[in-house]
């Protein structure tokens, strides 16, 4: 019997591509989205089902729960990937912008761990997989508000995961799995935004590289991944020495700056990805 899945923003990028690589490992995935036409559209060609969801509603969440949950495979997996990205100074966002970023990224993806876990706790099993960023794990200049509801989520997922730790609940799991910027709908028009060159500063990854990470994270989990394993090192070194990281903060915007007219040139001569 299959077991059941949800991932929530599925409908392209990321989502989409965690959603297929559930499917190919044998699950049955319920393709959620804002986008109630594009989530059916992604879940036809993988045998999935879909419903619309907006994280931000919390009775929307636990009712796509405890549909997964009536599946013949009962809910076994929740997968957190809804998320927005707005860049450029703090300053320059107004109060409804940096409130969507907070409701989309860290109460939506609460909203769905607290539905999941509704399901969950009382069946004894099962796994929540937050889709956070390294931008969970230092401070990203430009991408600051997109940063601190990722941290928030960091934050919100360890302390659920220990609260059940200390319940006794041993076979109800959390993971976060922290990747560095994804060449997805989120970045592919922000090439010539100064305000998203942190997410240039390493290597982009391709989303079906992310998705079997994020597969092998929900076989084996654990409660922090980053994704490459070295860049997390070198931004959580980055985070413990806060002064420093603020001295280079300038070099680390330079060089990301440079990797986004590289990857435009890659791109324009069908080099990448």
């Amino acid at each position: 019997m299959q077991l059941t899945a949800v991932v929530t923003g599925a409908a392209r990028g990321l989502g989409q591509a965690i959603a297929t690589a559930l499917v190919q490992k044998g699950y049955r995935v319920l393709v959620t989205d804002v986008d109630a036409a594009a989530a059916s559209t992604a879940a036809a060609p993988i045998g999935g089902w879909s419903a619309a969801l907006d994280v931000r509603d919390s009775d929307s969440c636990f009712s796509v729960a405890a549909s997964a949950a009536a599946d013949p495979g009962g809910l076994a997996v929740w997968v957190n990937n809804a998320g927005i990205l707005p860049t450029g100074p703090v300053w320059t966002h107004d109060a409804d912008t940096r409130r969507l970023v907070m409701e989309v990224n860290a109460l939506g993806a609460m909203n769905g761990t607290l539905a999941a876990l509704s399901v969950m706790r009382p069946a004894g099993r099962g796994h929540v997989v937050n889709v956070v960023s390294l931008a969970g794990l230092v401070a990203a200049p430009g991408e600051t508000v997109y940063g601190a509801s990722k941290h928030a989520l960091l934050a919100f997922s360890l302390g659920t995961l220990a609260e059940l730790r200390a319940a006794g609940e041993r076979d109800v799991h959390i993971s976060c799995i922290c990747p560095d910027g994804i060449w997805t709908p989120m970045l592919q028009d922000k090439l010539d935004d100064p305000g998203a060159a942190a997410s240039f500063t390493g290597t982009l990854l391709v989303p079906a590289r992310v998705a079997r990470r994020v597969v092998r994270l929900v076989e084996h989990p654990r409660p922090v991944v980053a994704f490459p394993r070295w860049r997390g090192g070198l931004v959580r070194l980055l985070d413990a020495f806060p002064s420093g990281s603020m001295r280079l903060a300038g070099t680390m915007l330079a060089l990301g700056r440079a990797g986004q007219r590289r990857y435009a040139k890659r791109i324009a001569s069908g080099t990448w990805p």
